[in-house]
C-alpha cells in the first residue's frame, strides 16, 4: 500500500525515533508498504518518521546511483551500488571519518528543494536487518551519504538543518509553502494541519 509521505513542518519529523524489537506488530507489512511508497515517489531512501512513525527504521535502495552518467563514465562513489538494497533497524552510526564532501541532497518530505550538504565520506554502522540479524558494516561514497541522510531522519534531523543560517533564511518561503501544501508533487503527501485563527 502506498502511504502518504509526511511533509516538512510536521512535528513527527523532528522527533528522535525509538528502538523496536522483532515482535514489532506488522513489521513485515510496514516494510512492504515503505518499499512501495519509496519506489512510487522515486526515492532512494525512506525513513519511518517520513510516514509518521517515530521508530528507528529506514530503507535504502541506492541502485539508481550505479547507472553511468551522461558521458557513460562510471562514478567511483557509486561503486558496488548495483544491488544495494537494505533495511536498517535500530541502526547506530559508530564512526564517521574522512574528509567532508558536498553533494546536492533532496528529500521526499521537502520536495522541490535541493541544496549542497557536507558530510564525512566514510561511516561504520551497526544495525539489524529485516530478519533481525545483526550487522556491522563500513560504507563510503553515495552509500554512506544516503545512510547518513536517512539516519538523520530517525534522529529528528532534516537535511535543511545542515544548511547555513543565511541559506535557511533564503528558503523560508519555499519551506513554508511546502508545509502548507502549496507545492506540486506527483506522489501522496500528508501536510501539517494548519491551525485556524479564531
Amino acid at each position: 500500500m502506498i502511504l502518504p509521505i509526511v511533509a516538512y513542518g510536521d512535528p513527527v519529523l523532528k522527533v528522535e525515533g525509538v528502538e523496536i524489537d522483532k515482535d514489532y506488530e506488522g513489521l513485515s507489512e510496514l516494510l512492504d508498504n515503505m518499499w512501495e511508497t519509496m519506489y512510487n515517489a522515486r526515492g532512494v531512501g525512506l525513513a519511518a518518521p517520513q510516514i509518521g512513525k517515530s521508530i528507528r527504521l529506514f530503507i535504502v535502495d541506492a541502485s539508481p546511483f550505479a547507472e553511468d552518467d551522461e558521458e557513460g563514465e562510471p562514478d567511483p562513489k557509486a561503486e558496488g551500488l548495483e544491488n544495494f538494497k537494505k533495511v536498517f533497524i535500530n541502526p547506530i552510526i559508530e564512526e564517521e571519518e574522512g574528509e567532508e564532501w558536498a553533494f546536492e541532497e533532496g528529500c521526499l518530505s521537502i520536495p522541490t528543494i535541493r541544496e549542497e550538504v557536507y558530510r564525512k565520506e566514510k561511516i561504520t554502522i551497526t544495525y539489524f536487518d529485516e530478519n533481525f540479524d545483526f550487522h556491522e558494516e563500513t560504507y563510503d561514497g553515495y552509500a554512506a551519504r544516503i545512510i547518513q541522510h536517512e539516519y538523520d531522519h530517525i534522529e529528528g534531523v532534516l537535511f535543511t538543518d545542515h544548511l547555513s543560517i543565511l541559506k535557511k533564511r533564503l528558503l523560508t518561503k519555499k519551506l513554508t509553502n511546502i508545509s502548507k501544501g502549496n507545492v506540486d508533487v506527483d506522489y501522496r503527501m500528508k501536510f501539517p494541519v494548519t491551525k485556524r485563527k479564531k
